[in-house]
């Protein structure tokens, strides 16, 4: 056995020493090269972090109706002998301390729509915690260990730009609720989009994570977090080792708007639309390589038109950052921050330029003027806003989006029934063209025998009649 070992050994000195020059010189790390180096473990580096990933239990109360409800027949001869009933929901997930006041970082997933949500740390112990921040869009959520003079073990936050493809990191989470687990793997690659998730960037590993994970810890070897575990590539819901992490760098800044105390997590507003670019494009505008963000709509008088861009040309880098795709802009200007100045790399008829952006919150330019719509009409029981590029966004619809919209529908109501939907756009009833709120109130008030409406739903026009 020690004769194999000291073999393997001197094979691998030998591999190394045939590098070349330049890659031994980029290379810090190096293969094992004695027996002692082959008994390494990462056991230290568990006992260093594990302390500080926990089990995040969440429970909601859920309303079943009774099949029965609604029907004229039943409720007639039986009442509400079978009323609805209500029932509670557990869901499994995990967190990361970071703060040693008991701040925990997760996954807005985890703890969406619970009512209760509980804290378990690996030594057993249970605390409430109650949800400071939370956004479905980049899927993070922070919480709040509710414990008086407790200081809490916490894992530093790394820098996930620092990363490369081939680092070895390690997976500690609750799959599947079996316990605390910790699995090991390696970078596999970075900026993935393909991901049903509005974050576009994210980290993927081969170290096993599977459903319990969610929110758990992405470690380097340093004991740093580089990442937030969060989704898996799967068609049976076990792992297939390609997981996905949120970056380090997006849960700082999602940890700073907690921190100051904000009710939502503003992104920057940019006041453009954005395409990939495809080989077509690319060969047609020069490029090396299928890379960047096209210019396809630039709104007037926002940021990018500030900045002079306009549609037709490629942002291929962002403060000197090589950007790949669309959503890669969008990670790299959330990261930097609101109130943060960017330099933008522009290529334009085969010519690259710089500019510069400051970066601000989207505005509310038309005031939102929210109306509950009430009376025997067809927009009854909706709640309808102005749209600006604040509601726009706060809706997650295109930033030049103009005139009014269906915020939300009250479960059951008219329009509700009739088929409307968030985010329909009212262009006109009975001809009356629908530009704001006050319009759309008064105009439902005039009780015609028949509506004639159109919307707008997801760039589409639908028009619909009513008696």
């Amino acid at each position: 056995m020690h004769v194999l070992l000291k073999r393997a050994a001197v094979s691998m000195i030998a591999l190394v020493m045939a590098m070349p020059l330049s890659v031994q010189a980029q290379t810090a790390k190096t293969l094992p090269q004695s027996q002692t180096q082959m008994q390494l473990s990462f056991a230290p580096l568990v006992k260093q972090t594990s302390g500080a990933v926990v089990n995040v239990y969440a429970e909601r109360v859920v309303q079943r109706q009774s099949p029965f409800a609604g029907d004229p027949f039943f409720e007639q001869f039986f009442g509400q002998r079978m009323p609805n009933r209500t029932e509670k929901q557990s869901s499994l997930g995990s967190g990361v301390i970071v703060e040693a006041n008991g701040t925990v970082i997760t996954n807005n997933h985890v703890v969406d729509g619970a009512d209760d949500i509980k804290i378990a740390l690996s030594d057993g112990r249970e605390f409430p915690c109650k949800v400071i921040l939370k956004d479905d869009r980049v899927d993070l959520a922070v919480l709040k260990i509710e414990s008086k003079n407790e200081t809490f073990p916490i894992l530093p936050l790394g820098n996930s730009d620092g990363i490369e493809v081939g680092d070895l990191v390690l997976a500690i989470g609750n799959p599947f609720g079996v316990g605390q687990t910790v699995t090991s793997g390696i970078v596999s690659a970075l900026a993935r989009n393909q991901v049903k998730n509005e974050v576009g960037f994210f980290i993927q590993t081969d170290a096993s994570i599977n459903p319990g994970n969610s929110g758990g810890a992405l470690v380097n070897m340093t004991g740093e977090l580089i990442g937030l575990n969060t989704a898996i590539f799967s068609q049976g819901g076990g792992s297939n080792g390609i997981g996905f992490a949120i970056p380090a760098n997006l849960v700082k800044v999602f940890l700073a708007a907690a921190d100051r105390g904000d009710k939502s997590f503003e992104r920057p507003y940019i006041g453009a639309s954005f395409e990939p670019v495809t080989s077509d494009v690319a060969e047609a505008l020069g490029l090396d390589k299928v890379r960047g963000a096209l210019v396809t709509k630039v709104v007037d008088g926002g940021p990018a038109a500030k900045a002079g861009l306009k549609p037709g040309e490629v942002i291929t880098a962002l403060n000197n950052i090589s950007i790949e795709h669309p959503d890669a802009l969008g990670y790299r200007l959330t990261t930097a921050g609101l109130g943060a100045t960017v330099s933008l790399t522009v290529l334009d008829n085969g010519k690259e330029h710089e500019t510069t952006m400051t970066l601000a919150a989207a505005p509310e330019s038309t005031p939102r003027d929210e109306r509950v719509i009430e009376g025997n009409n067809p927009f009854s029981g909706a709640t309808v806003a102005n749209l600006s590029p604040r509601v726009a966004d706060d809706l997650h619809m295109p930033p030049d989006s103009t005139g009014v919209v269906i915020e939300s529908l009250k479960p059951n109501s008219p329009a509700d029934r009739l088929g409307f939907a968030a985010r329909d756009i009212v262009i006109s009833i009975n001809g009356v063209t629908i530009n704001t709120t006050e319009i759309l109130q008064k105009t439902v008030t005039s009780n015609p025998s028949f509506w004639r409406v159109e919307i707008e739903r997801d760039g589409q026009r639908i028009r619909q009649f009513f008696r």
